[in-house]
């Protein structure tokens, strides 16, 4: 066993060695956050994160629209959605964004969709209709107050300082900065519902990580 790795099966009870053949074309597609305002949460994503840098319009009139609930920005700044799906009978909508490139994508719905749930680690924002304007809506469980559950996502960039201070600046909550206490180098931040992600680089991360190595 001393010549296994940590990550090896020896090490790890439980874990497989050998994948299911049924599994191999398997991978992470999306995680999924409830949001309580559309408005909100694609601002910050796409604005304050970079996600995303295409936004598919199937007619001039959703553009419009868009131009509407981005307050009335220009269409030509309409650049940052993977792909939106609507669910009328169950009131809800789903907003997929990721780091893709998005040129290429089909232009056709359907098959838009196909290509949007073939891409590996994005994330899908649900928002139920009416919460941005109920006034008894309290928000959801970030997972990181009792009972603890979900504790975040995390994005890599390329200088972690660099990118708090302009988080900063952008007046995002922060939950750790890069300097606080253990794991320097490494900052979490929240977004509009209160979900935790973790701000790294890959300069850092080593150094930073390496008593757990």
């Amino acid at each position: 066993m001393a010549s296994e790795s940590k990550e090896s099966s020896a090490y790890n009870p439980g874990l497989q060695a050998t994948p299911d053949d049924a599994t191999k074309s398997s991978f992470m597609q999306h995680t999924t956050f409830r949001i309580k305002d559309p408005k909100v949460s694609l601002d910050f994503y796409s604005r304050v994160l970079g996600m995303s840098n295409e936004l598919y319009l199937d007619t001039y009139l959703e553009a419009v629209a868009w131009a509407v609930l981005l307050s009335h920005r220009p269409l030509g700044n309409l650049k940052r959605l993977l792909k939106r799906l609507d669910f009328p009978e169950m009131k809800f909508s789903s907003y997929f964004m990721g780091y893709e490139d998005v040129a290429s994508a089909p232009s056709n719905s359907v098959d838009r969709t196909a290509w949007t749930i073939g891409q590996k680690a994005t994330i899908e924002l649900t928002h139920n209709w009416g919460t941005e304007s109920d006034p008894e809506f309290k928000g959801y469980h970030n997972g990181n107050s009792e009972p603890r559950g979900f504790g975040h996502i995390g994005i890599t960039v390329d200088d972690t300082y660099k990118a708090c201070e302009r988080l900063e600046c952008l007046g995002v909550e922060f939950v750790k900065k890069p300097d606080d206490v253990n794991m320097k180098g490494i900052a979490f931040i929240k977004d509009p519902d209160g979900y935790w992600i973790e701000v790294f680089d890959l300069k850092t991360i080593g150094s930073t990580t390496a008593g757990a190595a």
